[in-house]
């Protein structure tokens, strides 16, 4: 049975995230030592709340070099995925920097958070597998990332953005599977079958 490792930080979502991954009969466990990191199979960066204060809990843990060297699966949630980037305006605050990619705030045409569910058009990445294009997942988001090369879904609020992205052992989504019903449960049924 694979393990899976899912960060415990103020930032974290972790008992849903839990509760979904022990559905799918994988062996997950909620942690903040780093022995449970090096002996998973994969790793997940749940994400609710403030980049700046995910960073400085993630660097007490000493957890920030560990997820930019590791070669294990690893899947950022929400503001999980957005500390793979660079930098993020939300508090001009640097991030783990596995991408280049910056995080940027929504216009002010729209209302924030963007919350609720929305479209997600993929491309076809073995992360997406039987999940139809246009399937709905839930966000709750401020703040995004651009599409770029590494991104493998979008979702269009303000404009499209990327909703889900691949870069090496690195994966992303900006929606929550964990609260997306059956199309969220299959991505990371899809994720545990990658590890």
């Amino acid at each position: 049975m694979k393990k899976v490792a899912i960060i415990h930080y103020q930032g974290g979502n972790t008992l849903s995230v839990f509760n979904a991954l022990a559905a799918l009969h994988c062996q997950p466990v909620i942690t903040n030592q780093h022995h449970d990191l090096e002996q998973a199979d994969a790793i997940i960066i749940p994400g609710v709340g403030a980049a700046a204060q995910a960073m400085r809990d993630l660097q007490a843990l000493q957890f920030d070099t560990f997820l930019k060297q590791t070669t294990k699966p690893v899947l950022g949630i929400c503001l999980g995925m957005q500390l793979l980037g660079s930098f993020s305006k939300e508090g001009n605050t640097p991030l783990l920097e596995v991408l280049p990619d910056k995080v940027i705030g929504f216009s002010k045409a729209v209302i924030t958070p963007h919350m609720g569910w929305n479209q997600v058009q993929h491309l076809g990445s073995p992360l997406f597998r039987g999940i139809p294009a246009g399937s709905y997942f839930y966000f709750v988001h401020s703040y995004f990332m651009k599409v770029a090369p590494h991104t493998i879904a979008t979702s269009d609020y303000d404009g499209n953005f990327t909703a889900a992205l691949v870069s090496r052992n690195y994966f992303g989504t900006q929606f929550h599977p964990e609260k997306s019903g059956d199309a969220g449960m299959q991505l990371l049924d899809n994720f545990i079958s990658l590890i």
